[in-house]
């Protein structure tokens, strides 16, 4: 089973609520109340957010997180890469040699390259605008 993580789907729901007021800051507490998500959940999501580029955060005591981009811009490839990493549907295919104990005689290591990069592509190809509103 292809799976993503908890924190990725939160992040969906986290990054619905930013969207719905852009450029507005919101803290970790508001998002929590919003969404009834933990706080430490919403604030480690949060986060990972900012290091993957996809909200800004702005320090200070009037800090908080902001979402000041275009929900249509913003690919699900792109939020998963900011919570799990990046799209990788096995092992060998994130460039990791060395990883399987069977990799010196697999048969089929080679065919998986595509199949990640159709995975990868289909998700470029999701905004999240579709997941928060349902448009296209």
């Amino acid at each position: 089973m292809i799976k993503l993580s908890k924190l990725t789907d939160y992040a969906i729901v986290i990054l619905g609520e930013m969207a719905a007021a852009p450029g507005s800051l919101m803290t970790a507490s508001d998002l929590s109340q919003k969404t009834t998500l933990p706080e430490p959940t919403v604030s480690k999501v949060l986060k990972l957010l900012t290091k993957g580029q996809v909200v800004d955060s702005t320090r200070g005591v009037n800090g908080g997180y902001s979402f000041n981009g275009n929900p249509e811009d913003i690919s699900i490839a792109q939020v998963i890469t900011a919570l799990d990493g990046p799209v990788a549907l096995t092992a060998c295919v994130d460039g990791g040699n060395g990883v399987c104990e069977y990799e010196e005689n697999c048969k089929v290591k080679e065919q998986w390259g595509p199949v990640n990069d159709a995975m990868k592509a289909a998700l470029e190809n999701v905004p999240l605008s579709q997941m928060i509103g349902g448009q296209k």
